[in-house]
């Protein structure tokens, strides 16, 4: 009571709410003004320049700390107005930040993993960026990591749309340039500059659909920001209810673009282009839970149309399975990965649709611990793959044995992975932690929130439960099978063999987010009295929060469908049986054993389901005809050859022509050049008067003088 009291009664610290932007940004400043006289000094160079950015953006989360504790003593928050930003008549849009409960948990996520992020990436920077022959680009990194993170708080603490959409916007561009990082790298030389540009277009068309929806709301509501929005919102729903089905419609557009949705997920996978703490910042703490939060902030629009509740859920339900169906015949570890954010962004978006917004809010953060530590798990798995093919390539005795599965060593590919337990022990049990959570496995984070999802939909949608079911049953397969290939049995190339743990810069803040992943569940535990984030939640979401239920039999037939995932996984891959299967003659063996029983199927998932073909096919090639027809035929044939240069230059020319040649030279110059030889022939004629001879100028006197006699003679 007394701790209640003095908390409640204590400073507030609402006034640095600008500071969780303004930290990254001054890490990144300092980075481009002086990181490249700081890497000059040598070794430290890059440790310092990786610390400048891993404070700022440690400096972001103590700020947010310090928000929370002031939101304990004052709930309702506050809105911290920096400056005007638009004034255009009667509207007004101010830089304005947003504390309150649902925004301080999205900038706790935002900065505490991304700190941890950044942290990991002093160590996997230094390696990556001599593995890729330039060494200069590490600062260059760290820059756009805080960019990134700076760009998402803006999203975050926004307090009215336009705002949202600044940060939103921001986060895309820093997509782009992480994903493309080593743009010239990649398949042709192009592929990593490809998948960038693939991130970018298709957030394009989200955006798009972002955008409708603001300017649906400026003309329905008159204003953006949240508070006026909402207050209005019932009345609106009351006299106009399409227009907030059509503005929460097209919101969903835009969730699906940034949060990686059926069906604009295909650009998620391909962000494997970036080094790998872009992909952990992407798909756990960043840019991919925009969306989720996007509907979490307009809850109090998505409760007033069931409708558009109702297509969110199945959307989200429909990816979650879709995904996790993907996953399971992926070889490339953080493709796998990648398939599994998108299932699981997927269980986040059918909660929030079917209005369990703290089941959803609470999945994003359990998520973003074991996604982080899964995928910064998987980079340390690479890169000790890498120093272990580095040995084997400069050790004469094993040069023959360079090549991996295929015809170059990939060390992304699990099937040049097997044994790594015993050389990387570390890494092996923070995966195995983050691994066991994303599967549901009690008591670690992941089941708690998957599990509050699943009796959430129980109980709202059968629909999304079945489906959500089905891909926790994929999930826990294809998890269970990506750890036998890549810690058990024995090493399936000397690069595996010869695999070296990471050093203690990047195993440190995996061991912090394996205890989250253990620790994070209490969060918000389905217990009375227990219910922590969705007390702090029902401040912001007044009115659409309740209190999550422990639903034993869901618990227990998830939990069991899991096992049994698991047991299938088991004898499909465990040691003795893989070992056999790849010790085979190449020419009668398959490249995985589950090929080996459900062949054509196999093949499907492994390829997708050709999305990304059928988008060439139905859209991207018929695109690419129609704008070289336009091109082409359209713009250089008909416009420039025949239109240009024949309608309006030959025309011109033809024009010219008669005007020089028959008017101005026939007519014009012919009168006056006549003119001229009459003139000349008249002074010709002249000319014969002027003799020279003074006779003959005094016989004209005499005649003249005879003449004019005459004519006064006779007159």
């Amino acid at each position: 009571m007394l701790l209640e009291e003095a908390i409640s009664s204590g400073p507030t610290f609402f006034s640095l709410a600008p500071w969780i932007v303004f930290f990254p940004g001054i890490g990144l400043l300092i980075n481009i003004i002086f990181g490249g006289m700081i890497l000059e000094r040598g070794k430290w160079g890059e440790k310092i320049v990786g610390s400048i950015a891993s404070l700022a953006s440690g400096l972001a989360f103590v700020v947010a700390v310090l928000l929370a504790i002031s939101l304990q003593g004052h709930p309702e928050g506050q809105i911290v107005t920096l400056t005007d930003w638009i004034t255009i008549g009667d509207l007004s849009i101010p830089w304005a930040f947003q504390v309150d409960t649902l925004s301080v948990v999205m900038m706790l996520v935002v900065s505490g993993v991304g700190t941890l992020i950044h942290i990991y990436a002093i160590g996997y920077m230094h390696e990556d960026v001599r593995h890729n022959g330039d060494p200069n680009r590490f600062r260059r990194f760290f820059v756009f990591m805080n960019l990134f993170i700076a760009a998402m708080m803006i999203l975050v603490s926004g307090d009215n749309y336009m705002m949202l959409f600044v940060g939103w916007e921001g986060v895309g561009l820093c997509s782009y340039l992480l994903i493309g990082f080593w743009y010239e790298k990649g398949k042709d030389g192009i592929g990593n500059a490809m998948a960038a540009k693939k991130a970018m277009i298709t957030n394009r068309i989200g955006d798009f659909g972002f955008l409708l929806a603001a300017f649906s709301i400026f003309w329905t509501f008159g204003t953006f920001n949240f508070h006026s929005i909402f207050e209005k919102a019932p009345e609106v729903a009351a006299q106009n209810p399409e227009a907030l089905l059509f503005i929460t419609l097209c919101m969903l557009i835009g969730v699906t673009g940034k949060s990686a949705q059926l069906p604009l997920y295909v650009w998620l996978p391909d962000a494997m282009a970036g080094p790998t703490p872009v992909s952990a910042l992407i798909h756990a703490a960043t840019m991919v839970t925009a969306g989720v939060y996007l509907i979490a902030r307009s809850a109090e629009l998505y409760v007033l149309v069931p409708t558009a509740q109702t297509v969110v859920t199945l959307v989200g339900a429909a990816t979650a399975l879709f995904a996790a169906t993907i996953a399971v015949g992926q070889f490339d570890i953080k493709k796998v990965l990648a398939y599994s954010t998108i299932s699981q962004l997927g269980f986040m978006v059918a909660a929030v649709g079917m209005g369990a917004f703290v089941a959803g809010m609470f999945h994003l953060v359990t998520h973003a611990f074991f996604k982080a530590l899964l995928f910064l798990s998987a980079g340390s798995v690479i890169q000790g793959l890498e120093r272990g093919h580095h040995h084997v390539a400069h050790d004469p005795r094993l040069k023959k044995h360079v090549k991996g599965h295929g015809h170059e060593f990939d060390p992304q590919d699990m099937r040049n992975m097997g044994g790594l337990r015993s050389q990387m022990k570390i890494t092996f049990w923070v995966y195995l932690i983050g691994a066991i959570a994303l599967t549901g496995i009690p008591p670690l984070a992941g089941f708690w929130s998957k599990d509050e999802i699943l009796a959430e939909a129980n109980h709202l949608n059968l629909t999304a439960y079945i489906l959500l079911t089905l891909a926790a049953i994929f999930t826990a397969f294809y998890m269970a099978r990506q750890v036998l290939m890549v810690f058990f049995g024995k090493a399936r190339t000397p690069a595996a063999d010869h695999a070296q743990e990471s050093p203690l810069v990047m195993t440190v803040p995996l061991m912090v987010l394996a205890a989250l992943t253990v620790l994070g569940g209490a969060l918000n535990l389905p217990f009375m009295g227990f219910h922590n984030l969705t007390l702090w939640l029902e401040q912001t979401l007044e009115g659409v929060v309740k209190e999550g239920e422990f639903v034993v039999l869901v618990a227990l037939l998830s939990t069991g469908l899991t096992l049994v995932a698991f047991g299938l996984a088991w004898w499909l891959y465990n040691p003795r049986r893989y070992e056999e299967f790849w010790g085979a003659p190449a020419a009668r063996r398959a490249d995985d054993p589950l090929r080996s029983y459900i062949g054509p199927v196999f093949d499907t998932l492994k390829n997708k389901y050709w999305v990304d073909e059928l988008y060439w096919t139905v859209i991207l090639n018929p695109y690419i005809s129609l704008s070289r027809f336009l091109a082409d035929v359209i713009d250089w044939q008909f416009w420039h050859d025949w239109f240009h240069d024949k309608a309006i230059v030959g025309s011109y020319n033809m024009l010219t022509r008669l005007l020089a040649v028959r008017f101005d030279l026939g007519g014009i110059d012919a009168f006056f050049n006549g003119l001229a030889r009459l003139v000349q022939r008249f002074a010709g004629l002249l000319r014969r008067v002027q003799t020279g001879y003074v006779r003959n100028y005094a016989l004209m006197i005499f005649v003249g003088v005879v003449v004019i006699l005459g004519y006064l003679l006779l007159r």
